[in-house]
């Protein structure tokens, strides 16, 4: 996630910082502030934002006046929040907003969508370069110390949904759901089976995690 810039705005200080923790791990870089206003007025001298992270409770400004300042300076927003009323709700999006997340929430599942969203404005960029992989979305390649090592399909989305939440664990369940979407059925098998391949043909077993009663975790 290479220069990806989030922008979070947060009151409580420590899901701010939960929230930063995680996406940092994963390679994002983010900027955290806890007020509106404040958020508001450090915007006009830097904008350079990828996506925002906006709860709707802030002091100074609340999150959908926040929400048309970022707006107005391209940054394709997601709620974070307590407001779980139907009216806030369609107000957050009506407005433009990509998404609506209500605590308490997942945090895979933030990311998950922040990812939808990364994707939709051709931000996250065709190439991750990790260990001494490059990833290559378009050419639905992966060079390994730049020889090009032939993966299936399955195996090649799997790696892909491990690179771009390097250092998180993922569940057997998540990996079945966004890899061949399909639900948890009581069979995630296949995962382990796909998860011993790339560990065989691209030297992953010292960094393909296994993560104890959840899934796997890709760290670089």
């Amino acid at each position: 996630m290479a220069n990806i810039k989030v922008l979070i705005v947060e009151d409580e200080i420590s899901i701010a910082k939960m929230v930063a923790m995680n996406l940092k791990v994963a390679g994002y870089d983010t900027t955290m502030f806890h007020d509106g206003g404040e958020a508001a007025k450090a915007l006009e001298q830097e904008h350079g934002y990828d996506i925002a992270i906006l709860d709707v409770m802030l002091p100074g400004m609340d999150g959908f006046a926040l929400f048309e300042v970022v707006k107005s300076y391209d940054i394709p927003a997601i709620f974070l929040t307590a407001k779980d009323d139907i009216a806030s709700k369609i107000q957050g999006l009506k407005d433009g907003a990509e998404d609506y997340i209500v605590k308490p929430f997942e945090m895979l599942e933030l990311m998950v969508r922040m990812e939808k969203v990364l994707e939709r404005t051709k931000k996250l960029g065709d190439v991750i370069r990790i260990l001494d992989m490059e990833i290559n979305f378009s050419e639905h390649t992966v060079r390994k110390n730049g020889e090009e090592i032939p993966l299936k399909p399955m195996e090649f989305e799997l790696l892909g949904v491990l690179a771009r939440n390097k250092n998180i664990a993922i569940s057997r369940e998540e990996l079945l759901r966004r890899v061949w979407s399909v639900d948890y059925v009581g069979e995630t098998r296949t995962v382990d089976v796909h998860i011993g391949q790339l560990r065989k043909k691209l030297a992953l077993t010292d960094h393909i995690k296994t993560v104890s009663k959840i899934g796997y975790r890709l760290e670089d």
